[in-house]
């Protein structure tokens, strides 16, 4: 909070001037960092799970390939 206070005695009659500003424009101010820092980290860890989750697939689906081939290799040497 800001607090000024003028007293001016060049005159005859004093003149005080009194300015006081409150905190809410700071308050606000926080307020919007806190909400982009929030939000910063959850889209941070929404990219992070998507990546994760096509490495998995991305595994999976080159295992079930290794197996397609290990089972055609027994096939072809059954036939044989």
């Amino acid at each position: 909070m800001t607090d000024e206070r003028v007293t001016e005695t060049s005159t005859p009659n004093t003149t005080i001037i009194e300015r006081r500003g409150g905190g809410g424009g700071m308050l606000i101010g926080l307020a919007v960092l806190l909400a982009v820092v929030v939000a910063a980290f959850f889209l941070f860890n929404q990219s992070k799970n998507d990546n994760m989750e096509t490495r998995a697939i991305s595994s999976a689906a080159k295992s079930v390939g290794d197996t397609a081939d290990k089972a055609g290799a027994a096939i072809e040497g059954a036939t044989k």
